[in-house]
């Protein structure tokens, strides 16, 4: 297949391995004084483990995951608030597949669902407001949730339900976005990061500039990406190459899907559809400013934090992770999956404590799927 099978050859990924050692060296990376790079997409964490990329690369280099799964950062407070409205009458409560294992502090969405609750799973909001339309007596609400990727469709989908006067539809949105995050890491002393490896799948939408901060504020290089092995591969080279050139720059990889500027049609209707909110809470990582998304007053008819009294709309305080829990400090880097005193322990994905072993795109489903023995023997 075009554009997939090239960026899976081993001949040309032998090459760049090649290239990342040379590169490496001259920049004296060794395993006791390595290259931090930080991957910032939960999709790319998940790549580097399913092709063995942490292995291959020159052992200097040392892979930091990032806060990037928008399942994995959804706090627990948000996750009972779900649940909250999904058990009241009358509602039908619709999601994405991926967050109906996420851990509440009381129950998930899979459990309440078990004991009675009317969730259902969709593919897109637009199947939620299709659901609403065929139930004019009940109220239809879905779970608005992940980064810019996905922000576009709610907002699309929020301008129909106001056009068509779907008044039994509304979102519970818990959008959020990239850059805030990534400057609060940036802005802890205790952080050590060399370079990002950053989000191609936001970049589509948002372009490559919302980075630019990265590059001219903190002299870091970014490298936007693709999510194949050579994708990553490239990209690491790329980060690497400006460290020994003394650059600082966003750099676009992923040119081949990632515009420039991003999707304008996508960044319109975010634009009519959503205000930055002064916080939004992270799970593991408390409150960072202008980091989450709201519905603009003119769209608050279908505002489920309006219309049920939940959330920032009245206030909640934040619930704390469960013992031994350290989700926050894996999204951060400042320790590995396999360091968590849970990790196989108290928490598989069998019997998950955080949100990172049951997300498509936690690290830590990463190392428990692909990690194989060094993963089992890290947990013993």
């Amino acid at each position: 297949m075009r554009y997939v099978e090239e960026f899976r050859d081993p001949k040309a990924a032998k090459g760049v391995l090649g290239a990342i050692a040379r590169v490496a060296g001259d920049i004296g990376a060794t395993a006791q004084d390595s290259v931090r790079i930080m991957e910032i997409c939960g999709g790319h964490t998940h790549a580097i483990f399913r092709y063995g990329l942490d292995r291959l690369v020159h052992e200097g280099i040392d892979f930091i995951h990032g806060p990037g799964c928008p399942v994995c950062v959804l706090p627990m407070s948000r996750v009972d608030e779900c649940v909250e409205i999904a058990q009241r009458p009358g509602v039908i409560f619709t999601t994405f597949g991926d967050a109906m294992r996420v851990p509440g502090s009381q129950k998930s969405l899979g459990q309440a669902k078990a004991d009675g609750a009317d969730i259902r799973m969709v593919y897109s909001p637009l199947d939620a407001l299709d659901l609403a339309r065929r139930n004019p007596a009940r109220e239809v609400v879905f779970f608005g949730l992940g980064f810019e990727t996905t922000t576009p469709s709610t907002a699309l989908t929020l301008q129909q339900a106001h056009r068509d006067g779907v008044g039994n539809f509304s979102v519970f949105c818990n959008h959020i976005t990239v850059p805030p995050p990534i400057k609060a890491l940036l802005d802890d002393p205790h952080m050590r990061l060399d370079g990002f490896v950053g989000p191609g799948h936001v970049s589509m939408v948002i372009g490559i500039h919302p980075y630019d901060f990265i590059a001219r504020d903190y002299g870091k290089p970014i490298v936007v990406a693709g999510f194949e092995p050579l994708d990553l591969l490239q990209s690491v080279l790329m980060v690497l190459n400006q460290i020994r050139d003394g650059r600082a720059q966003v750099e676009n990889q992923y040119a081949r899907v990632v515009p420039e500027h991003g999707n304008p049609l996508s960044l319109a209707a975010m634009a009519d559809v959503y205000e930055v909110r002064p916080s939004f809470e992270w799970r593991g990582l408390g409150e960072i400013d202008a980091s989450g998304l709201r519905i603009r007053d003119a769209y608050r008819a279908w505002d489920a934090e309006e219309k049920f009294g939940i959330g920032y709309a009245v206030g909640r305080a934040p619930v704390r992770e469960p013992d031994g829990c350290e989700c926050g400090a894996v999204m951060t880097g400042r320790i590995k999956p396999t360091a968590c005193p849970q990790f196989g322990r108290g928490c598989t994905p069998d019997t998950a404590l955080g949100a990172l072993m049951v997300s498509s795109e936690g690290a830590c489903a990463a190392y428990w799927t692909y990690g194989g023995a060094r993963a089992t023997e890290a947990a013993q």
